[in-house]
């Protein structure tokens, strides 16, 4: 180290600090994912160099301000007390960053098995639910004390081996400084006008991308990418040709387009037969799987009522969820639309007074009311449902819509709550109030429709006890028993209500349990499950084509056979339609078609993978693109974003 100036010692007993810590935490996260990687030396290698380079990029950013520090201090405030005091606060701040940041990543890869990314940032901003979240799942106290202890240890060894003294006692010229000093300049620079977080995707295998990322570089890389452009990032056709092909793909026989020749696809739905107007209850499941009902193959007798009810109702059996996050199942569910690239519509701007189910039941006739049992300011979920139509009833702390809203807000009581958690009361009460609510509807003689987000199947996992054979708490086991004895709970209330004969309920999950897989997309963790209760003249059936998230509620409509006019992207799957049956699934980067067990994935890097599926042991395996597919995905998901730009949407 003899042509390294001593001032620069402790700078770079930081940068080998942490160095260890990212190699450490890769090395770890590897084998924790060892089972689900395409192991070979060469991709062992790749993964490890890849990571290096990103770490020094990482790295290089936190030097900066130091090294920018040791380049403009006049040499005769060297080890003075001014100089001790700003160079401790700096190596206790960063290394406290660096070691909350290490323990950060291994509570987010358990639940997400991912390196940070668009939903870290969001878990920034609201952190009363996720400090509270993370407060009831893990011992907060005995980590925090270990990662103090890990920093002062770290301060110990650097003061033990001299780096500290070496630093205050060391007055080098600046020309001694300059080539060190330079040289991380220089790596700063590079990585921000030359390298993309994206291009540590080097493999088929999401896991091998995931660990060849650094976990605080893609933090920030999400936090500064979290609205991708689709037509900056992803492949792209003539616009008019998009939409043209959409038109032909979702415009049903009898359905007549407002103006043929227009970039919209407004239209006049037709259905036949008498339309009835029942009230109709939504619920909206965090986190359910198809995987957990008896009737897709599970054994441990998890949801023995919804397994029960599903054979009393119109069932969809292949339905796909098309996103990971609950506002992309509500932006789905909602609007009726693929997912968008990056931030889902429920969180950006101009996404008020938009073309919504709620729009629908509000033409004939019903209040439309947004239930939820934690604040609905997080997520922007009050924003969004109160500024499309909906009336929000929700466990608020104190923050309000905006002035422009009409929405009326009805507050959730502490006397009407036996049980909370992080995310808000329990299933049982939100179902409580929501019969509540019903009641007054019913008084005032107005159909209704509830929209009801559940909370508590979502960790901490935890619920009022003596109300499953899971302690609260156990693991998601118990969170899903409960959430199937809560439902029970509340119809078995309903079917006391004289609004229940002309009640409609739908039950279906905003996303799957997880979604992290070996492949760009883990179809199978995108399977959810849909029950439709209480239809009347429909006999109880089940429907096996393949579908998504958005289609489910314009096939609702057509099974109450109401005539109405939309612009939604989702179709009745009971309607003849000039469509194979397709399903859309994505996370904030990835955006894909499913068809005829086939995948097509567009990637953010202005590229596509084609795949053949096999279902029985859910395998990607690679195989050529198929232009018309292409074609056929980019019209979908190109067509989505024009509208929303161009206020299509509203």
């Amino acid at each position: 180290m003899k042509i390294i100036p001593k001032r620069m010692y402790l700078l770079l007993f930081f940068a080998s600090i942490f160095l260890i810590l990212s190699t450490l935490t890769r090395i770890i996260f590897y084998i924790w994912s060892f089972n689900n990687l395409d192991f070979s030396i060469v991709s062992l290698v790749r993964i490890f160099l890849t990571g290096i380079f990103y770490d020094l990029g990482t790295i290089s950013y936190f030097l900066v301000p130091y090294v920018l520090y040791l380049f403009l201090l006049p040499a005769k405030f060297i080890g003075s007390l001014f100089d001790k005091i700003v160079t401790y606060i700096a190596y206790f701040i960063g290394t406290f960053t660096l070691t909350f940041t290490t323990f950060a990543e291994f509570t987010f890869w358990d639940e997400f098995f991912s390196r940070f990314n668009f939903i870290s940032v969001d878990y920034l901003i609201y952190t009363f639910e996720v400090v509270e979240n993370i407060n009831q799942t893990y011992p907060v106290p005995f980590l925090v004390s270990i990662i103090f202890i890990i920093v002062l240890g770290i301060f110990l060894l650097g003061y033990k081996k001299g780096f500290f003294q070496a630093t205050f006692q060391d007055n080098s010229s600046l020309k001694k400084l300059f080539p060190l000093g330079l040289t991380v300049l220089c790596v700063c620079a590079f990585f921000t006008i030359f390298i993309k977080n994206e291009q540590a995707e080097w493999s088929l295998n999401r896991y091998e991308n995931e660990l060849s990322k650094t976990g605080i570089y893609s933090f920030f890389a999400a936090f500064k990418n979290n609205e991708l452009s689709y037509t900056d990032f992803y492949l792209t056709q003539n616009i008019d040709e998009s939409i043209n092909l959409v038109k032909k793909l979702i415009v049903a026989e009898n359905d007549s387009l407002a103006e043929p020749n227009s970039t919209s696809v407004n239209r006049f739905i037709k259905n036949i037969g008498t339309a009835y107007r029942p009230n109709v209850i939504f619920i909206c499941i965090e986190s359910f799987s198809a995987e957990f009902m008896e009737h897709f193959g599970n054994n441990k007798h998890l949801t023995p009522f919804l397994d029960s009810l599903a054979e009393e109702s119109i069932l969809l059996t292949n339905l796909y969820a098309t996103g990971t996050r609950t506002i992309r199942g509500m932006e789905a569910i909602t609007l009726s639309i693929p997912p968008s690239p990056g931030r889902s519509i429920v969180k950006r701007k101009n996404n008020t007074n938009m073309f919504t189910i709620g729009s629908v039941f509000k033409e004939k006739g019903y209040k439309d009311v947004f239930f939820y049992g934690g604040d609905g300011y997080f997520d922007n979920m009050n924003q969004f449902f109160g500024g499309n139509g909906f009336d929000i009833v929700d466990r608020g702390r104190g923050f309000l819509l905006g002035d422009d809203f009409t929405a009326k807000r009805t507050n959730i009581n502490d006397n009407e709550v036996q049980f909370e958690n992080a995310w808000g009361i329990c299933d049982e009460d939100i179902y409580t109030k929501v019969l509540k609510e019903a009641d007054l509807n019913y008084k005032s003689n107005t159909p209704f429709f509830n929209f009801i987000m559940t909370t508590s199947n979502h960790k901490p996992y935890t619920y009022p006890d003596n109300r499953v054979d899971i302690p609260s708490g156990s693991n998601r086991d118990g969170a899903v028993k409960y959430t199937d004895y809560a439902i029970h709970e509340f119809i078995e209330h309903a079917k006391t209500k004289p609004w229940f004969e002309n009640t409609v309920f739908v039950i279906m999950a905003d996303h799957c349990a997880s979604s992290a897989g070996k492949g760009e997309l883990d179809v199978n963790k995108y399977h959810i499950p849909a029950i439709i209760y209480n239809l009347k003249e429909k006999n109880p059936t089940e429907i096996n084509q393949l579908c998504s998230q958005i289609d489910v509620f314009p096939s609702l409509f057509g099974m109450l056979h109401w005539s109405y006019t939309s612009q939604f992207m989702g179709i009745d799957i009971n309607k003849p339609n000039k469509t194979e049956e397709r399903a859309f699934i994505g996370n904030y980067t990835k955006l894909a078609l499913l068809k005829d067990h086939k995948l097509m994935v567009l990637n953010e890097k202005k590229g596509a993978n084609f795949y053949q599926w096999n279902k029985e042991n859910n395998q990607l395996n690679r195989i050529k693109i198929d232009s018309a597919f292409l074609k056929e995905t980019m019209a979908y998901y190109q067509t989505n974003d024009y509208f929303y730009k161009k206020g299509l949407l509203k």
